[in-house]
């Protein structure tokens, strides 16, 4: 199990951090950034360039309270074909940008719940994708689902149109948790998917918890990750659950009374990692778990190990093309986010040219160099900072801001220095977003303007 955490420490090192999934921040995103620049980024791209490709469908059969995404319950039929008509359109537009035929590694459809795409829709549109793409042998193609609601043949399908990677939102198995949060799931049902997605031969199955929900306790974190490890997924994602009721309306549905404190949320955390290790499981990063023989627990060993808007991933591309409402997009020179209103974003497809941005951030060299070392520091829990010295410099010239700050880490032993290699401790593991933020320039930025703001811009730090 994972080293104690003091309640000293957690009273000095709780707040409000970024989760790290781009660097810059989604915060840092302003509609100064439009379709003319995001195009001239897709047209500069190498043509040699792979992609991986992201579909995010904003639909589900029924909301979870503790949800912060953007979704939405659509029950018309034409409603979700519609929508699918929206995404062929807006992936043609990008495909007129940067052309036929690039290699593709990753595909993911998230959301949501896309698998409330009809059947029909699912396939034209990766009909389409491979008209346009070439889709690597070994790539991963993976596609979130509710167990709740499967559509009859909806596996089968998946595995005919060769997606070979299920991520199951489970979330907790305790009745009281669920009915609470609006999300009631049987174990059986939840175990019937993943047999399911097995004999329909897609193997590679992720399941999703998240601890930090109300009445949730230690010993009922235990129990829901021990019932799960026995169906025996190849990763898991273990998230805490980020309140921000400010930001979404349907959480203020949840007992704020209810919810765990900060200590009692570190020791679900500890827990539900101490079953998931026990039971032979590897630690990724920040929030990820996998088999040993899985591909991301390889590519942790190795140091090959990368994080996007998705998460932990095996994609070393750094471009990803997000297409659907809100989704967020990479590329070298910036990042970018579609238009967040579903009626909206097919309005702009509708009566406008170009791809439907809202907003985005360009990447000054600055940018790029904090971004790589943010990167590392959470997908490796270390980070060797020799490349970004400039020459003729020493460490403590070059990141004399830096080590200031991080001088109560070490005196706290969370990190270790080993010349201008900085490792976090088994100790400093749950405080790898801290780490990263010391690097974060921007953030520094943000919380110099924040100060006396009452609402906070990002989730709780631990």
């Amino acid at each position: 199990m994972a080293a104690k955490i003091s309640s000293d420490l957690i009273a000095r090192y709780a707040g409000n951090l970024p989760r790290y999934t781009s660097y810059p921040t989604a915060v840092s995103f302003t509609d100064a950034i439009g379709p003319q620049d995001v195009a001239s980024w897709l047209k500069a791209l190498p043509a040699e360039q792979s992609v991986s490709l992201y579909f995010h469908v904003p639909f589900c059969d029924e909301l979870c309270r503790f949800c912060a995404c953007n979704t939405a319950v659509m029950r018309q039929e034409e409603g979700r074909k519609a929508y699918g008509a929206l995404l062929l359109e807006e992936m043609r537009r990008v495909i007129a940008l940067i052309g036929q035929g690039r290699l593709v590694r990753h595909l993911h459809f998230g959301g949501g719940t896309p698998t409330t795409l009809p059947q029909d829709v699912l396939r034209e549109v990766m009909a389409a994708v491979r008209r346009a793409f070439q889709i690597a042998p070994d790539a991963e193609l993976a596609m979130e689902m509710d167990p709740r609601h499967v559509p009859e043949g909806m596996l089968p399908l998946l595995a005919e149109l060769g997606f070979n990677r299920i991520s199951f939102g489970v979330q907790d198995l305790n009745p009281r948790v669920q009915e609470t949060c609006g999300r009631v799931q049987s174990y059986e049902q939840t175990l019937a998917c993943v047999q399911q997605a097995h004999a329909a031969g897609v193997h590679g199955v992720n399941i999703d918890l998240i601890y930090g929900l109300p009445y949730q306790t230690v010993e009922s974190v235990k129990d829901t990750a021990q019932r799960i490890v026995a169906m025996r997924p190849d990763r898991l994602a273990v998230f805490g659950y980020a309140h921000v009721p400010w930001k979404q309306k349907r959480q203020q549905l949840i007992p704020q009374e209810a919810l765990p404190g900060t200590e009692e949320r570190v020791e679900q955390a500890a827990m539900i990692d101490h079953v998931l290790v026990e039971a032979g499981y590897k630690p990724i990063g920040l929030d990820h778990y996998a088999h040993p023989d899985d591909a991301m627990a390889r590519a942790y060993e190795a140091g090959t190990l990368h994080r996007n808007f998705q998460g932990y991933t095996i994609d070393s591309s750094p471009v990803l093309l997000g297409m659907g409402a809100s989704s967020i997009s990479m590329t070298p020179e910036g990042y970018y986010q579609n238009i967040p209103s579903t009626a909206a974003y097919g309005r702009a497809l509708k009566e406008q040219d170009g791809l439907p941005i809202a907003r985005g951030v360009f990447r000054t060299q600055d940018d790029r160099w904090r971004g790589k070392v943010i990167e590392t520091i959470m997908c490796l829990s270390a980070v060797d900072l020799t490349p970004y010295i400039p020459e003729g410099q020493a460490l403590s010239q070059a990141f004399a801001a830096e080590l200031e700050a991080l001088r109560s880490f070490e005196e706290d032993g969370l990190i270790h220095w080993q010349g201008n290699h900085l490792s976090l401790t088994e100790k400093g593991k749950p405080f790898l977003r801290h780490v990263a933020a010391v690097f974060d320039a921007r953030q520094k930025e943000l919380a110099a303007k924040q100060t006396g703001q009452a609402t906070p811009r990002f989730s709780a730090s631990l």
